[in-house]
């Protein structure tokens, strides 16, 4: 019986020797895809080595096997192999052919994570009636993250943070445009006393004002190095807020007086990061803030809504091919308050990673900003093609193979790729 059991041991200490690297396909052979980057991200933040094999299935992750990590795998339901060294070198030996599109990426250091909610949503407190799909997939895959508002960026809080998500809100201080639907709403009536009061306690006289600041701490931000990952309107708003500084382009219903009748005409567009020679809407009822966004404007059927990504090469251009790692090519379009960007509206720096070709529009856009980056997704929830006020969250466990989804976690993994650690 001894030596059965020690021949037992000498084959499972054959086997680790030689099965080395934890191995996760990110093609359709992936049962759990969003799982797959919490998994790999929860290694990199042991610090530990893992690789971002570029176009190599679908994006695949490996890393080095122990028992812990094959653990973490099975208990999160991500698909995996366990393969030998040999293996392991002959794939990045693969990768590295000249012919071949694909680049290994070593990912070094995780991000430390800021979700831009107001107050209340961080406490709990469902004021505002819808949710923040970034927020939904990072607790799904089990990312962790730390929430922050316009008290905390205005205090200097985002020097503490490598990676910053902005989703629906208004940075123009109109309250998202939702007075001729909601004004009555109790939710927005609160929304609107809540954001003046803290507008007040900051020491701004307007909402408006105050978001003004906010933005110019995030450029700050990001120009020293941040990253910027923002969806929806946070995306357009963001750029207008920038372009508008100094200008009053809210109707009195919004902050008490007239907006200024010449405010078209002092856009300042070199201030902004995305877009230019945009045209505001000046309808305070209409459910619009300018020419950038696509979504009344567009005619195209549910089923027939489908954007198309971009390739890149991956050893030349590694960071929009990092952005863009895919098991489709394809993915499937969804709505928002702003759903797509008007390419005529687009800086000639801006890189396109996703568009519909035949609706003339732009759903995915990346650019560097001084040391940093942004990236702006069109849209509000990738499996939830219209998304209204009040609508039921998603539940991510329906769909643990989201493409669009997998296109805001590349936006999270992506940090981990810098090589130098965070300052601390």
């Amino acid at each position: 019986m001894r030596k059965f059991i020690f021949s037992i041991f000498l084959l499972i200490l054959g086997f680790s020797a030689h099965a080395s690297y934890i191995l996760i396909p990110m093609d359709e052979e992936q049962k759990d895809h969003l799982k797959a980057y919490g998994v790999t991200f929860w290694v990199v933040s042991l610090e530990q080595e893992a690789y971002w094999l570029l176009n190599y299935k679908g994006g695949s992750f490996a890393f080095k096997h122990t028992a812990a990590f094959e653990k973490e795998c099975l208990t999160r339901n991500v698909s995996y192999k366990v393969i030998p060294d040999g293996q392991f070198a002959q794939i990045r030996k693969e990768i590295a052919n000249p012919e071949k599109n694909m680049e290994t990426i070593k990912l070094e250091v995780t991000p430390k994570i800021a979700v831009y909610t107001p107050d209340f949503n961080a406490r709990g407190e469902k004021i505002q009636p819808w949710d923040d799909a970034v927020t939904m997939v990072l607790t799904y895959a089990e990312i962790p993250y730390e929430t922050i508002y316009d008290r905390e960026v205005i205090g200097d809080k985002l020097a503490e943070y490598d990676w910053l998500h902005l989703h629906h809100e208004d940075f123009t201080g109109q309250y998202g445009k939702f007075f001729k639907s909601y004004g009555s709403q109790p939710w927005y009536k609160e929304s609107v006393r809540r954001m003046e009061e803290l507008a007040t306690e900051l020491g701004y006289k307007k909402v408006s004002q105050l978001k003004l600041a906010v933005v110019k701490k995030i450029k700050e931000f990001v120009v020293g190095g941040g990253f910027m990952f923002a969806m929806c309107s946070a995306t357009d708003t963001y750029d207008i807020a920038l372009a508008a500084e100094g200008h009053d382009i809210c109707a009195d219903i919004y902050d008490g007086d007239p907006a200024d009748p010449y405010a078209q005409q002092k856009l300042d567009f070199s201030k902004t990061f995305a877009f230019k020679d945009f045209t505001l809407e000046k309808s305070p009822l209409k459910y619009e803030y300018s020419s950038i966004d696509n979504t009344l404007t567009r005619n195209i059927k549910a089923e027939q809504d489908y954007f198309t990504l971009f390739d890149f090469s991956a050893k030349w251009d590694p960071i929009p091919t990092m952005l863009t790692q895919n098991h489709t090519t394809t993915i499937k379009g969804f709505m928002g308050q702003t759903t797509a960007y008007a390419n005529e509206n687009l800086k000639s720096n801006v890189v396109i990673l996703g568009e519909n070709k035949p609706g003339n529009e732009t759903r995915y856009i990346h650019a560097p900003v001084g040391k940093g980056f942004f990236s702006f997704y069109g849209g509000h929830d990738p499996e939830d093609y219209r998304h209204f006020v009040n609508d039921p969250e998603t539940d991510l466990s329906l769909h643990p193979n989201s493409a669009g989804y997998r296109l805001i976690l590349n936006n999270i993994l992506f940090p981990a790729a810098k090589k130098k650690k965070r300052k601390t």
